[in-house]
């Protein structure tokens, strides 16, 4: 337990997202947007016209940010640049994969999914049951 990661013990902390233009229009719309002092948003718009590379520096930006506990990004991005994401194993901030409106949820591509039921199976096989 001593190498419990904390949240930064200010008033509040950042969800950042990486996704699609309606997907980020509507958590803007919800409140989670943010513009810090150096005109630096915690969020990037993906389209047809975003490179990888873009895409890249936003999830290593948002990922070192002390100031962001959740990052929310589209599944079908995370599929870009998913051995960035498989390698991340922090536990704050948070990598959540969420569904777009033009990309269906697939669970055989979630990281978080896929190391939950690695955990169970291996919790099983070590109990016994199985």
């Amino acid at each position: 337990m001593a190498n419990n990661a904390q949240i930064p013990s200010k008033s509040s902390a950042l969800i950042a997202m990486i996704a699609d233009e309606d997907t980020v229009t509507g958590f803007l719309l919800a409140g989670v947007g943010n513009v810090d002092l150096r005109r630096k948003t915690n969020y990037l718009i993906v389209d047809s016209k975003t490179t990888v590379k873009a895409i890249e520096d936003a999830f290593k930006e948002f990922t070192t940010k002390e100031d962001i506990a959740i990052v929310l990004i589209s599944q079908y991005v995370a599929n870009m640049i998913r051995f960035l994401v498989d390698s991340y194993n922090k536990p704050v901030p948070a990598i959540l994969e969420i569904p777009s409106k033009d990309h269906p949820y697939d669970p055989t591509h979630d990281s978080v999914l896929s190391r939950v039921k690695y955990l169970f199976s291996a919790e099983s096989v070590a109990s016994g049951r199985r």
